[in-house]
């Protein structure tokens, strides 16, 4: 160990200057073996730190130990992983992970934005991590193609923009896939609903009510939609489709579906609205559509008003007023000149409650008010409210007299 200390160089003092030699060294050595492009075929994690350890061990190092595997698991993870965004996707506290530039690394951890001291190199950089991402799964990322949409090997959800699209350069965004879902109890110790909502939503939703869950966005709509969808009781037939699959039901009869964008040349594309139609087909007792935003809206509420009672989604609003209102909207996106008053005679007899969602200043996800729905004319709704959280004292409120 002497001997080799004393033929070190300068250089290898510096675990900087040897990181960027042994990633240089690697990638000139894969770029020789690999067609180009060919990101799939990568050797594993694995093997390449036992081919970083067998680079290293032919030169003097004067580094400890310590030094050498966090050297060679930090050149690893640029090379296989997401480099410097790696650790904070194998951090289960972290939730997201947002990356403005190479200079502004974000997370979300606790509900509450951080700004992170993790620094790419350059917008060069940020790009290999998103072809990282991207190549493996048949996409790509160019002028041509400049916004997508992917999943990583664990479901966590991807996004990435590049210019012209994004003109201060390229930006990504992760959120993460959660390991166990959420449940109603989970949502009770974090403070999201009160142990009374909990057993209330448990009831309504095994007594087959149609729920919609309404929030914005970061609200934890999805959470909630998951833990509502493990009270459904086993044995029944569940289809749920959405834009990027993330609900993890846990029931034997359970169908995920998943849209599809169209590829480059502008064909292939499988909508929401597509997949609610064909799971119609499919003997359904209850359809869970992850989130409606356009047109498939109508064809949700014809489910829910013809034998697939019982069926769960959300949707974008600020309360369940204008929950109600953007329904409408969508519906007459649909593309049919239907009058206003049979749209609410629709929704008035497939939706049964409104669960309103928010994100406090401080992260907190909470459950501000749980609504009913109740036709006061066949041609008019009324919102009842149930339940709601009253900011001041920070508590949900039972409106129904301890009947919920």
């Amino acid at each position: 160990m002497k001997d080799r200390r004393e033929h070190s160089s300068q250089d290898d003092r510096q675990p900087g200057a040897v990181e960027a030699w042994l990633h240089r060294t690697i990638i000139d050595q894969l770029e020789g073996a690999l067609e180009p492009g060919d990101l799939a075929a990568v050797p594993d994690k694995p093997a390449l730190a036992a081919h970083a350890h067998r680079i290293l061990a032919r030169r003097n190092l004067l580094l400890t130990e310590s030094e050498l595997e966090d050297l060679v698991r930090t050149v690893v993870d640029r090379i296989d992983g997401l480099g410097p965004l790696q650790p904070l996707l194998d951090d289960p506290s972290i939730t997201e992970i947002m990356v403005n530039d190479p200079d502004h690394v974000f997370i979300e951890r606790d509900g509450v934005l951080v700004h992170t001291d993790v620094h790419l190199a350059d917008d060069q950089h940020l790009l290999h991590i998103i072809d990282r991402i991207v190549g493996p799964i048949g996409r790509r990322i160019d002028e041509a193609s400049p916004l997508v949409d992917a999943r990583l090997p664990d479901g966590s959800r991807v996004n990435a923009i590049i210019p012209p699209l994004a003109v201060g350069g390229p930006a990504l965004t992760i959120r993460k896939f959660g390991g166990d879902p959420f449940t109603l109890e989970r949502l009770v110790s974090l403070g999201t609903v009160s142990q009374q909502m909990a057993r209330f939503l448990d009831r309504c939703v095994r007594q087959r009510l149609s729920v919609i869950i309404s929030g914005g966005t970061g609200s934890g709509k999805t959470t909630t939609l998951n833990a509502l969808s493990l009270c459904i009781p086993a044995g029944e037939r569940l289809i749920s489709i959405e834009d990027s699959a993330e609900l993890q039901l846990r029931h034997s009869h359970w169908i995920s579906l998943e849209s599809r964008p169209p590829n480059l040349e502008g064909e292939g594309e499988v909508s929401i609205r597509r997949l609610v139609r064909n799971a119609l087909r499919m003997r359904p007792d209850r359809i869970i559509v992850g989130e409606v935003r356009g047109e498939e809206a109508f064809d949700m509420l014809q489910a829910m008003n013809t034998g697939h009672r019982g069926s769960l989604t959300t949707l974008h609003a600020n309360s369940p007023s204008d929950a109600l209102t953007r329904l409408e909207s969508m519906v007459l996106m649909a593309g049919f000149e239907i009058p206003v008053s049979a749209i609410r005679r629709m929704i008035g007899g497939a939706v049964d409650l409104i669960v309103q969602q928010d994100r406090r200043a401080d992260g907190r996800r909470v459950l501000t008010s749980i609504t009913r729905l109740r036709k006061r004319t066949p041609e008019s709704l009324e919102l009842v409210p149930l339940f709601r959280f009253d900011p001041k004292q920070g508590v949900h409120q039972d409106l129904m007299g301890g009947l919920g």
